[in-house]
């Protein structure tokens, strides 16, 4: 059982060390957000970024939280003790977010409305957006959890459970319960997922 403890210690230190910078996470989170609520548009300007992130902490609550997980995964690389657990409990009373230290989410990730769950060792791209009440973690007894990849998408309320991929630019359907990977591309719902009929597949 100790060396398990030692393990699971080495690997989720290991796991911290490619975590990105803080102004560089939050910088993409916040363009991909502002973005996302504005029809695209694009912020400019020094005196734009911070209007832009004002007005998205204000307006969403999920967006507070993903810079509080920031926070925390920037304290933790750096050693700094006691912040990374105020960081998350913020996090879970500001929006229902809760991620957990192993995981690994790239910059510029989009959380629309919060309620979300991630644990595990679990990796996240660039360009994913997760829609609420989704949880993204492990079975029993294993530590790998899921790789979602660039630019998916998670619908409402699904499950993504184990070592499995979601492949660039998937779409996981609302409600759905994956065990399995998801093809690049592909778009999948149902308990558990499968492809829906007639959707196109990515070749890379």
């Amino acid at each position: 059982m100790k060396r398990l403890t030692r393990r699971v210690r080495r690997a989720r230190s290991a796991a911290r060390l490619p975590h990105p910078r803080l102004k560089e996470a939050v910088l993409a989170d916040l363009r991909f957000e502002y973005g996302a609520r504005t029809g695209g548009r694009r912020i400019r300007t020094r005196a734009g970024l911070v209007r832009a992130f004002w007005r998205m902490v204000w307006e969403s609550d999920a967006f507070g939280a993903l810079v509080c997980y920031r926070i925390k995964a920037s304290a933790q690389r750096a050693g700094i003790p006691v912040v990374p657990r105020i960081a998350h409990r913020i996090a879970m009373s500001w929006a229902q977010v809760s991620i957990g230290d192993p995981v690994l989410v790239r910059p510029g990730v989009r959380l629309p409305h919060g309620q979300v769950v991630i644990d595990g060792f679990v990796e996240i791209e660039s360009g994913v957006a997760i829609r609420p009440f989704v949880t993204i973690g492990l079975k029993e007894g294993d530590l790998r959890g899921p790789t979602i990849r660039a630019n998916a998408r998670i619908g409402t309320g699904a499950k993504i459970i184990g070592p499995v991929t979601i492949g660039r630019a998937a779409t996981v359907g609302a409600n759905a319960v994956v065990l399995h990977d998801v093809a690049p591309g592909a778009v999948v719902a149902g308990a558990p997922a499968r492809p829906v009929a007639g959707t196109d597949r990515a070749t890379t």
